[in-house]
């Protein structure tokens, strides 16, 4: 007979369990991109990206041909990762790139965290290669897009069947959190899901108005 105990399951994410790669969150691959609309879509590559930064989880940046096609990173991600070099690729495959492969085992960590364009070749792609050699892979669904729905929702389902598992950027950034009383990220946690949370974070500027606080579900 199992035993209930008050400890997190070993499929969730911390800070110290995981990396991040960002792909391909470009201008011109987002012009494309039909399956989100663009400002639904930046706002939330800058939460996860600000969730990455506040729990200081090892970031990958990377993109594709920037100069002669698909032009520069999202200002929302650069703008957090300043220092951060972004890897510019010819693959479209972000996993055979081996200064991706070399940065992944210097960071020496099992799970792997994906967002970026279009999600059935840029995430396909990594989650695959990453699924085949023995990671863990979580995609942050609405942090990636296609050229139409059927392309992204085709491409969910095939990396789920193989075992990814599907998450959306607020539910990365309180994951992180998990538990209202760790102060020394509470504020932050607080002012990203306020700026980039939806009715989430308007719920948590009422709860601070009202009660003076922001503890939620």
């Amino acid at each position: 007979m199992p035993q209930a105990t008050p400890t997190p399951g070993k499929a969730l994410l911390n800070p110290a369990n995981h990396l991040l790669i960002m792909i391909d969150h470009q201008s011109q691959m987002a012009f494309a991109t039909k399956s989100i609309d663009a400002v639904t879509l930046r706002n939330n590559t800058a939460l996860v990206a600000k969730a990455a930064r506040e729990f200081k989880v090892p970031t990958i940046l990377t993109t594709v041909a920037e100069k002669t096609f698909s032009g520069p990173l999202f200002d929302e991600i650069k703008s957090v990762f300043p220092e951060n070099k972004v890897i510019d690729r010819t693959t479209m495959n972000t996993w055979e790139d081996g200064r991706i492969s070399e940065r992944v085992n210097k960071i020496d960590r099992n799970k792997v965290v994906l967002a970026g364009l279009w999600t059935g070749v840029c995430i396909v792609g990594p989650a695959l290669s990453a699924l085949d050699q023995g990671f863990e892979v979580y995609v942050i669904a609405d942090a990636c897009g296609d050229v139409s729905d059927e392309a992204h929702e085709r491409a969910m389902e095939r990396m789920i069947q193989l075992g990814a598992q599907p998450m959306t950027s607020l539910q990365y950034l309180l994951e992180l959190q998990r538990d209202w009383a760790r102060s020394e990220t509470y504020n932050e946690t607080v002012a990203t899901s306020v700026a980039h949370g939806g009715g989430y974070g308007l719920g948590l500027i009422y709860a601070k108005t009202m009660f003076g606080g922001g503890e939620g579900h």
